[in-house]
């Protein structure tokens, strides 16, 4: 099967996924909610388990967002089992997810998430995926570095105050160093209404760079 990766702003592969809540459908399942699909090297491995205990613990908060979480590793359904069930005996933390197991590697070559000269592992992927089944953000990172949860949950939420609103974010919102949480108005599309931005009496720097709170 070819390595590829969906597209921003294209339709979610469709998948019949084997997971530890049983079988899942891709996208259609989460049909009207958004949800986090988020690929592992491995069970049973250190980053990876500071990720699934990162994960859990902010699953309600992803929920308020009508979002659901998605694990996936090139694991068999057991090594999943065992593992959520060492990270609950352990760790105290229960897993409320489903983990995807993608042990013939199928999954993650359709969705380009094997990792080159790591053999079957996969990279670090996050893939955020709208209630429309619209492939919104894509994240990969390296088997060294483990993700910021924060990170995607900022992400998400801004994905999803843009639409509602019709704005851009800017960078680290709602913290940006120059605007604080206001956001950035689109910019003007013809010279007439560049001119009125220019001289009225919206917040802003120029006409192209218009904010505004929320």
């Amino acid at each position: 099967m070819e390595n590829t990766m969906p597209l921003l702003g294209e339709r979610f592969p469709e998948l019949k996924v084997n997971t530890t809540l049983g079988v899942k459908n891709l996208p259609e399942d989460y049909k009207g909610k958004w949800f986090v699909l988020f690929s592992h090297p491995g069970d049973f491995t250190p980053v990876c388990t500071t990720e699934f205990i990162g994960f859990a613990k902010k699953s309600e908060e992803f929920k308020k967002l009508n979002t659901e979480l998605i694990g996936l590793s090139i694991d068999q359904v057991f090594s999943h089992i065992k593992w959520i069930e060492w990270i609950k005996d352990n760790m105290k933390v229960e897993i409320p997810f489903p983990v995807i197991a993608d042990d013939m590697g199928n999954v993650a070559k359709k969705l380009g998430m094997i990792h080159p000269g790591k053999g079957t592992n996969t990279v670090r992927a996050v893939f955020i995926v709208d209630d429309k089944g619209i492939t919104r953000l894509i994240m990969y990172y390296p088997q060294e570095v483990g993700r910021s949860v924060d990170e995607v949950l900022r992400a998400l939420k801004a994905l999803q105050l843009s639409d509602k609103n019709k704005v851009a974010m800017p960078e680290n919102w709602p913290n940006n160093e120059i605007i604080g949480d206001k956001v950035i108005v689109p910019p003007a599309s013809d010279y007439e209404t560049a001119m009125e931005r220019r001289n009225n009496s919206e917040e802003g720097f120029d006409w192209w760079f218009k904010v505004k709170k929320l």
